[in-house]
């Protein structure tokens, strides 16, 4: 049995929603709420508050329209197993609530098991319809999906009138195109400070300027920084902030500011500057080594430990850093621009540690990330020998649910594509170690596919999964593929990969999935 750290999370560094963004309802809420969000401009806005102590979570949803309204949590994006709350106020204004279950895309059905949405009070006003409900953070009912910190998917649809339930035909009726869904973190990770902290610190700030936001489904966007020269000797941020531009924080899917290697040059007088796809020939040795990573999920401000800073400045190494920036416009939006960023704090005296960042999981591409359509609970590991972290074995592991999907998922850079991609800050900080990645290896893929060809790239493989013709026998023999397929480790820095081949991952012991227990 191999002795590791076990890591077992899937990390899309992930932002508690502190100010409201546009919020159009004129309906005063009925309390006063930590959070809120639009949902959709001039139709539907949400509030919530978490009570940690009590395990619950209270909402109010406002939706212009004087028919029924619901929201939704998905466990995977779409409308399939999704937990649903539907309410609507009558013409006597009595405020009707459900507690229902989506099987599929049909009209979920009313959870009969037990009633874990409760409605708190709701009225009309101004052909608008706003309630107050509120349920368990996590209810031990199979026909529920548990609230948890990170990134939540949330689906919300409206119809025009009430439901007569007087009638047979009575039910919820088709919200036809009154629907959308947002990504929202509805907990935090931990309990962020506010920025009043850091107020009068030394800062220093990577953001775009003005960048004009094309109108394709997904964008990554790329900008190199010359490292602040005004620090003398070295120094330690304590902390960094998003600087996300209110108008845009629907297009922006994740931002990363990567360390450039030592040896990278530049010319000061015109650092590249563009859509990634253009800049990465000339980022070769910045595009791996990690300093601060955001994601939808994640808090907007993250302070380090008192006794760990990330260095910045005098002899420190590193002189150049990239900000990528990831921006997901499904709605194809045009003419947005936008000057989202980070800024980090600096502290006023040096720390006893440097901070650092690791990245372990897979890489986004298809030897990879393969996923099954239609399976319940599909498995993807991943592993770090002590030869590469330098010490230490770490296992992580990625858990996916595709029920809601019909063909395969493959690893890749676009947000209807997957990754498993684990990325955390730790101390000491250890020299040219910034990630360790693993992807099944291309002869095992060659057999599982049956052919053979050489497969010579990611490519050629790509195209080879798309045409696999998909049945329940085959996702299963799939898992078991991906339980044993020889790997391929790669681990290093920018510039300095090394590899190292696994007939099959070393075996550990699982962690054990904590037993629901509802208040």
């Amino acid at each position: 049995m191999q002795s590791c750290v076990i890591i077992q999370f899937l990390l899309l560094l992930l932002v508690k929603v502190e100010k409201s963004d546009g919020i159009s309802s004129p309906i005063k809420p009925f309390t006063t709420y930590k959070n809120s969000a639009e949902l959709e401009r001039n139709v539907a806005d949400l509030w919530w508050t978490v009570d940690d102590a009590e395990r619950e979570i209270m909402f109010e949803l406002h939706v212009k329209t004087t028919g029924w309204i619901a929201l939704g949590i998905s466990p995977a994006g779409g409308m399939s197993g999704a937990d649903i709350g539907v309410g609507w106020v009558d013409w006597a204004g009595k405020v009707h609530f459900q507690d229902r279950y989506a099987f599929s895309t049909l009209r979920p059905v009313i959870d009969n098991t037990t009633t874990d949405w409760f409605h708190l009070q709701g009225r009309e006003q101004n052909g608008w319809t706003s309630i107050q409900f509120k349920r368990l953070l996590d209810t031990c009912d199979s026909m529920d999906v548990s609230i948890r910190s990170g990134t939540n998917v949330l689906i919300f649809a409206y119809g025009l009138v009430d439901p007569d339930m007087s009638r047979s035909d009575g039910d919820i009726a088709y919200h036809d195109s009154r629907r959308g869904s947002r990504m929202i973190p509805l907990r935090s990770y931990g309990s962020p400070s506010s920025e009043e902290k850091f107020v009068g610190l030394d800062s220093f700030e990577f953001r775009a300027s003005n960048y004009h936001v094309p109108s394709d489904e997904s964008t990554y966007y790329c900008k190199v920084y010359k490292a602040p020269n005004h620090f003398q000797t070295k120094r330690h941020a304590i902390a960094h902030k998003v600087l996300i531009d209110p108008t845009n924080r629907d297009l922006i899917h994740h931002m990363v500011v990567y360390e450039c290697d030592p040896a990278a040059t530049f010319d000061d007088t015109n650092l590249p500057d563009d859509a990634c796809d253009n800049v990465y020939v000339q980022v070769p040795l910045c595009m791996s080594n990690s300093a601060s990573v955001w994601a939808i999920g994640g808090d907007d401000l993250e302070e380090f430990p008192e006794e760990a800073g990330y260095p910045v400045g005098g002899n420190f190494p590193v002189k150049y850093y990239v900000l990528e920036i990831h921006y997901d416009n499904p709605k194809r939006a045009l003419n947005r621009t936008d000057s989202s960023g980070i800024r980090f704090y600096m502290g006023k005296e040096l720390r006893q540690h440097d901070i650092g960042f690791l990245s372990f999981g897979t890489g986004p591409n298809p030897a990879s990330l393969a996923i099954p359509p239609q399976v319940n609970r599909f498995i993807v590991d991943s592993y770090c020998d002590p030869k590469a972290s330098q010490g230490d074995a770490f296992a992580t592991r990625c858990v996916y649910n595709t029920m809601n999907k019909k063909e395969i998922t493959l690893g890749g850079l676009r947000t209807k594509d997957e990754m498993c991609l684990h990325i955390f800050s730790y101390y000491p900080r250890m020299s040219n170690y910034y990630s360790c990645f693993t992807r099944n290896d291309m002869l095992a893929w060659q057999t599982v596919l049956n052919t053979s060809s050489p497969i010579i790239d990611n490519s050629a493989l790509r195209q080879l999964l798309l045409d696999v013709k998909w049945t329940p026998a085959l996702a299963i023999k799939w898992q078991e593929f991906y339980n044993n397929a020889s790997r391929v480790n790669y681990f290093g820095s920018a510039g300095h990969f090394e590899e190292e081949f696994f007939s099959v991952l070393p075996k550990y012991e699982d962690l054990k999935s904590l037993e629901c227990k509802k208040q």
